[in-house]
């Protein structure tokens, strides 16, 4: 059973930066397509970026494009979330996903079988 474990919010000011990871145990990474999303109060779970199963594509939210990157470690246990830029509407509950999916990857929550406990990020000055 794979296990999802996020790690790294934390506050920051405007233009800061973070890095977000995501741990797996339980099984591999490379067996499944990634998301990540955010959650601010009140609000649901907004995809920001994911992952195809290969690991040699991403997608971004039209919102971190430019500013956000993901990537996986050789090893494929880990994923990470760099974000650069960071302005205040980025701020809130960050989760990881995977889904076993052979092709593409979704930003959409519904979309994910397993999901880590998420980590909070807040961009304040």
């Amino acid at each position: 059973q794979l296990q999802l474990v996020e790690s790294g919010g934390g506050l920051v000011q405007p233009g800061g930066s973070l890095r977000l990871s995501c741990a797996a145990s339980g099984s591999s990474l490379g067996n499944y397509a990634i998301g990540w999303f955010r959650q601010a109060p009140g609000t649901e779970r907004v995809g920001v970026s994911c992952m195809f199963k290969g690991g040699s594509t991403t997608m971004y939210a039209d919102s971190v494009k430019g500013r956000f990157t993901l990537s996986r470690d050789n090893g494929k246990t880990t994923v990470y979330l760099q974000m650069n830029n960071l302005k205040p509407e980025d701020t809130g509950v960050y989760f990881c996903a995977a889904v076993s999916q052979d092709f593409g990857c979704e930003m959409g929550a519904l979309e994910y079988d397993y999901w880590g406990q998420g980590t909070q990020v807040t961009v304040s000055s």
